[in-house]
């Protein structure tokens, strides 16, 4: 059992017990008592890994209810859990020296949404169907810093500075935390001047393949890794179709398995 994605191990415990809100119990009329974290935990990583329906959980695995796991994880994502584990996480690899800050790559990954709901719109890639992005950033080794969620006909190039402001600040190593790239690699899609300005403001060098121009100026070299990450993401079943009306709540799946990328690079170093 413990071989399998859902099982949450002793490591990947210790990092996120400490960040989950401790709620008392009521001296009088207490109630049922209530599941515990970890086990619900398991219940949420087996609906992220599987794609599984939340009513259609197993009982007899002992996670909980759907309803339960859903409920702790909309409660765990407004307590902002999933971002500060990711902090956590960053830290240790850049406390490693394993976070390639010379360059930051981005980009952009349509997904269906098959029921609707906040942050959707037609897609022009999808017949017009509603959909929604996966607006995301790595370093230059692939490692997931920031990502957003946004309807399907947003531009890409719109969600460009807000990717970069939503990179946290890192710490893990002498001095103040980083939040900010040397370079930036982005394709075509965010070919903008006044957007090549405004990363420069922020201290990036911005290098941004330009639109008319022939393939092969040697910046795929760089941006691949991104592409990958999205591999990545989209290895978790929940996440190649957006189910969820509610944002929020396919926003906690998103942040989750960023941490869990980030995660597996750091057992890499062992």
């Amino acid at each position: 059992m413990g071989t399998l994605p859902w099982i949450v191990s002793d490591d990947l415990w210790e990092r996120i017990e400490p960040l989950l809100p401790r709620k008392e119990r009521r001296f009088r009329h207490p109630g049922r008592k209530p599941l515990p974290d970890r086990k619900v935990l398991c219940g949420i990583l087996f609906v992220l890994h599987t794609g599984i329906q939340w009513e259609f959980l197993p009982q007899e695995l002992g996670f909980g209810s759907g309803m339960t796991c859903w409920r702790r994880l909309r409660d765990w994502n407004e307590a902002g859990v999933w971002q500060r584990l990711h902090e956590v996480l960053l830290a240790e690899l850049n406390a490693a020296a394993r976070l390639d800050w010379s360059r930051a790559v981005a980009d952009s990954s349509h997904v269906r949404a098959v029921k609707g709901g906040t942050n959707t719109g037609p897609s022009p890639v999808d017949r017009a169907r509603s959909g929604s992005k996966h607006h995301l950033i790595t370093d230059g080794r692939g490692t997931p810093l920031a990502v957003i969620l946004t309807g399907g006909n947003r531009n890409d190039v719109t969600q460009l500075l807000p990717l970069i402001d939503a990179i946290p600040p890192v710490r893990g190593r002498v001095g103040h935390p980083r939040r900010k790239p040397d370079s930036l690699f982005v394709d075509r899609g965010y070919d903008h001047d006044i957007y090549r300005d405004q990363v420069r403001q922020r201290r990036i060098v911005p290098a941004i393949a330009r639109r008319g121009t022939l393939h092969g100026t040697g910046l795929g070299t760089y941006r691949w890794v991104v592409e990958r990450t999205f591999a990545w993401l989209h290895g978790f079943k929940r996440l190649r179709i957006r189910w969820e009306r509610r944002a929020d709540i396919h926003e906690a799946f998103l942040k989750l398995a960023c941490c869990l990328i980030t995660r597996r690079q750091i057992n890499s170093l062992c």
